[in-house]
């Protein structure tokens, strides 16, 4: 790129990051509630890699989310999310935790919603343990572990702007940008559905940001598949779970349950 063009380049990213102040938490439209739901992670081609539960309670406007991913290597994905759900959705914390071979780089990073604080623990390349803290300036729609909470409870044809803190391995706070894309078809027991898919794109900040697309280090998109209606619904996602890792998909999945001559002759067993 010519000389000149990267300097507007860079001086248009400074100044967009500088004056984006239109940080808005989303609006509670659907209270979440005692949830425990069922999730396979793998990739692009239909092959498994992990078994998954999301285990979510309330207890008053508070809500905590757990989400565990089992890996056949051995690998662990974990993340608790609390939140709270009084008239907007605010993060209280989020802790996420990333390890086993799957990862490119073990991962323990810790959110305080209301202090700001940010701790991430990582193995650096020659595996030694670093701890990397610092007190970010958290805007009110802080993402971390409830973007599918947050897509169930847009108005249809809505988009988001939320924050949400990263570990590139230092925590740092990116914006993400998401608006709806197409609709698309599936299907349950034979009847056709229809999903409103929508983009997830991340915004590095400054200019680290305007320089990222430049030397092919900007994340890819990430998509999230939700089913409108009176109770909205998560189906599922394809994006990256952490930097430098492949794209994965992530959707639900349901009990197999065994066929009823083998399950008879193992009760009478």
């Amino acid at each position: 790129m010519h000389r000149g063009r990267l300097g507007i380049a860079l001086a248009c990213a400074a100044y967009f990051y500088a004056h984006d102040l239109r940080a808005q938490p989303v609006v509670v439209r659907q209270m979440e509630g005692a949830v425990h739901g069922f999730l396979t992670l793998g990739s692009l081609d239909g092959a498994v890699i992990a078994e998954g539960d999301l285990e979510q309670s309330a207890r008053g406007s508070r809500v905590t989310s757990r989400l565990i991913f089992r890996f056949k290597d051995g690998s662990r994905q974990e993340e608790t999310t609390v939140f709270s759900q009084t008239g907007h959705f605010h993060l209280i914390s989020d802790h996420l935790i990333q390890k086993g071979t799957a990862f490119k780089r073990q991962m323990d990073l810790t959110v305080n919603g209301s202090t700001g604080e940010a701790t991430a623990r990582y193995s650096d390349s020659d595996g030694k343990e670093k701890v990397e803290s610092i007190r970010l300036d958290l805007p009110p729609d802080v993402a971390n572990g409830m973007v599918p909470v947050l897509l169930r409870n847009l108005a249809p044809g809505s988009s988001l702007t939320a924050s949400m803190v990263v570990a590139a391995p230092k925590p740092q706070l990116v914006k993400l940008a998401i608006s709806p894309d197409e609709e698309d078809w599936f299907l349950t027991g034979g009847e056709r559905r229809k999903a409103t898919r929508y983009v997830v794109k991340v915004e590095v900040g400054g200019v680290k940001g305007a320089i990222a697309p430049l030397v092919g280090k900007q994340p890819p998109d990430t998509h999230i598949w939700i089913m409108s209606g009176a109770a909205p619904a998560f189906l599922k996602s394809e994006g990256p779970s952490c930097d430098g890792c492949a794209v994965w998909r992530t959707q639900l999945a349901a009990p197999v349950w065994p066929n009823e001559a083998q399950s008879s002759a193992e009760r009478k067993r």
